[in-house]
């Protein structure tokens, strides 16, 4: 068995794991910058209802168009489900999201978004990332 590897890897899903808690952290307060300062300069980003961004200043321009406001009637929780190393600086990671209402019920489906990141200069960002809605059925 391999512990410094095992070791290295959990301490890079800790990062993973804290890259996700700033996005929920920037979503639930509602504060773009600290959002957008989460992607790469080149990074993709597809909303949940499928809209398509490519490069940080358009997904600075819409998150500072919706984000200030979107929650005024409850909040979200996001949750990393599984991370698949691709190379040891490149991981896609699976992420359980779930909207709230102001009273704390559950508020339309989870969501499962997709986040390819990539560890440069020491620091987890957001390259590539694909919002979908949870439809059972």
């Amino acid at each position: 068995m391999d512990t410094t590897r095992e070791t290295d890897e959990a301490a890079e899903i800790e990062a993973i794991g804290q890259v996700v808690a700033t996005l929920e952290h920037s979503q639930r307060h509602e504060l773009p910058d600290e959002f957008v300062g989460l992607f790469r300069d080149d990074a993709i980003w597809t909303t949940g209802h499928g809209k398509r961004l490519f490069g940080r200043a358009a997904i600075s321009e819409f998150t500072h168009r919706v984000l200030p406001g979107a929650m005024t009637d409850g909040t979200v929780t996001y949750e990393v489900e599984y991370v698949l190393f691709i190379r040891p600086d490149v991981a896609a990671v699976k992420v359980r999201a779930q909207y709230w209402t102001s009273s704390g019920e559950p508020d339309g489906n989870p969501g499962t978004p997709m986040y390819v990141m990539a560890k440069e200069n020491g620091r987890w960002r957001l390259v590539a990332c694909q919002n979908t809605e949870v439809i059972d059925g």
